[in-house]
């Protein structure tokens, strides 16, 4: 395969439901910075890739042809809350296979507010057999969010595997909401404390309301290519991507009767595995991670899938500050999910350009010094899961 870099990148600024911003005005706002990154025209680009959860059919085309029609393929992916990163992964697979020499992926989402829904309840819903599974550990919680259940479950699997408190988890939100205090693209800017976090209303325990991320509006795209690509455009040392794996669930996410393993565990450590691998680059190489903090309780327990920290010390690597600056690897340095916001579709390409920014040391107030390795990880239930690793030369 052929090495592929990322060459431009853009984000629109992640809004709530009620700024009722149509998703195509958002789509074309990413689209367009992320051309004028790249400094090449959208006649250049060869395929494109859109990712999108709650849109009609043909809602990339409608975006893309907003910006031009140039008659290119356009495919429209929906993966749940992977589907950005499922875009990229795609793109990226088409030009390392000389399908193409430049390629797009784009991610953008209009959601409405409150909590995820069923959609369509006059068929089989493709959730099911994770809430069956689920509910055969642990009791429903009334009232609560389903997608807080299934995470809360994980987070009460750890706790009673390791014994972690549940103040570690809300330790996971007050560090979100520093980082994304200097990030002016992020919906949650203002500061927490853990008691603010600890009192906020009762989800599935151990969560917190302030533990689940929002219900977010925005876009994001990418622009990757090959190394003649780049360097007929007098582009030097982008940033490139050094591995890729986009990984599905096995029997052991309903077999071992784990919540962890129900919400992708498994998918994580092996997508992870296959990166280091690809790479030639281990998990304690890496200088800054963006990871899918959907609700505290999956990045406590995503540190220990990706290998950031052996199986049962995430609580340890938050009490030590290892997670953020002047730790061993800042994670989430934009907010996260948690407070930077989760427009489904957009969420993947939101972390590939943050990680983008932070490997040119464009992040500003919050760049990590140095940075010159970073992973992404990006996970959606049903499920999929993207683990991507980027480093400059």
């Amino acid at each position: 395969m052929r090495r592929v870099n990322v060459i431009g990148v853009g984000m629109t600024k992640f809004t709530s439901p009620k700024a009722l911003r149509p998703y195509n005005e958002m789509g074309k706002e990413a689209l367009l910075d992320a051309l004028k990154d790249s400094g090449i025209d959208y006649k250049e680009v060869q395929q494109a890739y859109t990712g999108w959860v709650y849109a009609d059919s043909c809602a990339g085309q409608k975006v893309l042809y907003e910006a031009g029609m140039t008659g290119i393929p356009i495919f429209n992916v929906n993966n749940n809350c992977s589907t950005g990163s499922n875009a990229l992964f795609l793109a990226r697979q088409a030009v390392a296979y000389g399908i193409v020499e430049c390629a797009l992926a784009l991610g953008f989402e209009q959601m409405t507010p409150g909590a995820l829904g069923v959609v369509f309840g006059d068929r089989p819903i493709p959730m099911q057999t994770f809430f069956e599974k689920l509910f055969e550990v642990i009791p429903p919680v009334e009232g609560a969010a389903p997608a807080a259940q299934l995470f809360g479950g994980a987070g009460a699997e750890h706790q009673k595997l390791y014994g972690t408190k549940s103040e570690t988890f809300a330790k996971i939100t007050v560090k979100a909401r520093k980082h994304a205090e200097h990030n002016e693209r992020a919906i949650f800017r203002n500061l927490v404390t853990l008691e603010e976090v600890m009192a906020s209303p009762a989800q599935a325990p151990p969560l917190t309301r302030l533990q689940c991320c929002p219900p977010t509006c925005g876009a994001a795209a990418a622009i990757v290519c090959s190394d003649d690509f780049a360097k007929k455009h007098n582009i030097s040392a982008p940033i490139y991507i050094a591995g890729q794996s986009m990984i599905t669930d096995f029997t052991s996410s309903f077999a071992s009767k784990s919540p962890m393993r129900v919400v992708g565990y498994d998918m994580t450590a092996a997508a992870a595995k296959e990166v280091y691998e690809a790479s030639g680059i281990g998990p304690d190489e890496v200088d800054v991670v963006e990871l899918h903090d959907c609700f505290t309780a999956n990045e406590l327990i995503t540190y220990e899938g990706l290998g950031l920290t052996p199986e049962g010390t995430a609580e340890k690597f938050i009490e030590d500050g290892d997670n953020t600056y002047g730790g061993r690897v800042v994670t989430n340095p934009s907010g996260g999910l948690l407070s930077k916001g989760h427009p489904l579709g957009a969420t993947g390409l939101a972390q590939c350009s943050e990680l983008v920014w932070q490997l040119r040391g464009q992040a500003g107030v919050r760049q990590v010094e140095g940075a010159r390795i970073a992973l992404q990880h990006n996970i959606g239930l049903g499920g999929a899961v993207v683990v991507t690793m980027y480093r400059k030369d």
